[in-house]
């Protein structure tokens, strides 16, 4: 049966976990908690910095940023929303107990907050941060009041799930769905769906036929197989934009012994090949990235070999698409005495991006053809990211990656950079660990470049070492977003894939 007109049942392909915005840096988290909890800053269907809970925002110095908070807003039990409730989220938000990946790299970087007034803040920053206005879009306010003494088991049960957003949360199944109702004390526009049922569904067969059986109303990640069939049936309609997810293979590149990498009779290796960039240039030439695109992705990707799609700040046009070259890649083991390969995993998540179980199979199958035999060890998000982001069992990962703030800044701090979590740079557990001194100091002064001319070419710059040279990760493509529904909604495509009811309204 179709939904009421004022009701809509979207099901999204990315397993959210939990309630708690701080948990988890995850886009399906962020997508799902922001239904109830503001930000400061919304970025815009591009990715640019607008007005939110904040209204406006300027440079008093290179180390001090000034933003006045809106009037008016209300708790959704009521209570004024006010500098102070800044003040906690900042306190809180970089130090959630258990959490996979914090949003340290967001607030970190601002060392102190003075409250001018109950709506006007000043941030003050130990060396210059251009990006601030980004960074205050990249994750969520919670109150004071509502927040403290709650843990992201209070979040999840809802007790303490009571924000600024546009609605409330009426209830919450992890690993199922959450039901929203509209907020009537919700600061902006309001919001043309009364109802909103989020469901969690991330087999793509099972979402498809939701859609088609008319069960849901709009789903996200469409599976590229489906798209033409889709698009033919008069009922339902698509929408698709390029985004700015990467998907990338993590290398570990650094510990002197990797847990899953063997010789060819599966005894352990006395070292880890991975550390040598020989080994990484071959896994990297052995891949045919427009095969991929062309068989697997239906054309639904850009392959890549570095952080930011075309037309994104921080895309380098000197950076060509890596050749598919198997005999290069022989040649490259032989070189660093692996001549006869070896054996490794390639762990991946098998239901949090397009394709991804698909890509790994295909990956593997490329590398067996140069001597590297590939075992692929695919399991639902939840479980790949413990694994991987916590407990640090990995030696060659697939993953993605989408920046937050339309520049390549978090690719370079999480990805390429030593980790500084007290800094804000990274997580205290990163696969790969790769490490560069030198390749430190030029994030760091690319982080730091206020003008963005010079920013952009220290990006260049900190790119064409890590993606291009030394491989510190392995960029395969960037994703393009895919959306279907029935008719009669229509779809507001953002350079982001966070999937939200507030970029769903009534068809005109």
């Amino acid at each position: 049966m179709p939904a009421k007109a004022a009701d809509i049942t979207i099901a999204v392909g990315g397993a959210f976990t939990s309630m708690d915005p701080h948990f988890f840096d995850l886009s399906p988290n962020h997508a799902l908690t922001w239904h109830v909890f503001d930000r400061l800053v919304h970025p815009d269907a591009d990715q640019r910095p607008t007005p939110g809970l904040a209204t406006s925002w300027r440079v008093i110095d290179e180390r001090t940023w000034e933003f006045k908070l809106r009037e008016g807003v209300r708790w959704q039990d009521g209570t004024p929303f006010t500098a102070d409730d800044v003040v906690y989220t900042f306190q809180r938000a970089p130090n959630v107990p258990n959490s996979p990946t914090s949003m340290g790299q967001y607030i970190r970087p601002v060392t102190r907050l003075e409250v001018v007034d109950a709506h006007t803040i000043r941030m003050h920053t130990a060396e210059p941060v251009p990006l601030i206005p980004q960074m205050m879009g990249s994750f969520s306010i919670i109150g004071r009041k509502q927040g403290e003494g709650m843990s992201t088991a209070d979040y999840n049960s809802g007790k303490a799930a009571v924000g600024t957003g546009p609605y409330r949360l009426v209830s919450l199944a992890l690993g199922d769905r959450a039901v929203f109702a509209r907020n009537p004390l919700y600061w902006g526009p309001a919001q043309p769906w009364e109802r909103v049922t989020y469901r969690m569904i991330t087999n793509d067969s099972a979402r498809v036929a939701a859609l088609q059986s008319g069960d849901v109303d709009a789903i996200d990640t469409v599976p590229t197989r489906d798209v033409s069939r889709i698009s033919r049936d008069a009922r339902l309609t698509v929408a698709s934009r390029p985004g700015l997810r990467l998907i990338y293979l993590y290398v570990d590149a650094n510990r002197p012994v990797s847990p899953h990498v063997t010789d060819r009779d599966g005894k352990p290796l006395p070292g880890n090949p991975l550390r040598d960039v020989r080994v990484r240039q071959a896994l990297s030439v052995a891949i045919n990235r427009e095969g991929i695109q062309r068989q697997i992705m239906e054309g639904y990707s850009k392959p890549t070999g570095q952080a930011m799609p075309e037309g994104g700040m921080g895309y380098d046009p000197s950076i060509a698409v890596p050749a598919y070259e198997p005999d290069r890649a022989r040649r490259l083991l032989a070189e660093a005495g692996y001549p006869e390969g070896f054996n490794i995993t390639l762990h991946g998540p098998n239901d949090r991006y397009v394709n991804d179980d698909a890509i790994a199979q295909a990956i593997a199958q490329m590398w067996a053809r140069i001597g590297v035999r590939t075992s692929v060890a695919t399991s639902p998000a939840s479980v790949f990211f413990t694994a991987g982001g916590v407990r640090d069992e990995h030696s060659i990962s697939l993953t993605g990656w989408s920046t937050s703030t339309g520049e390549p800044d978090t690719h370079l701090s999480l990805m390429l950079a030593t980790p500084e979590p007290e800094r804000g740079r990274g997580t205290r557990i990163r696969p790969s660990h790769y490490s560069n001194p030198s390749l430190d100091r030029l994030v760091d002064r690319a982080l730091t470049t206020i003008d963005q001319e010079a920013r952009e070419k220290l990006y260049f710059e900190a790119i064409r070492i890590g993606f291009q040279q030394e491989l510190a990760v392995i960029p395969i493509h960037h994703q393009v977003n895919i959306w279907a529904m029935r008719k009669g909604i229509a779809y507001s495509a953002q350079l982001s894939e966070q999937t939200r009811a507030m970029e769903f309204a009534p068809a005109r």
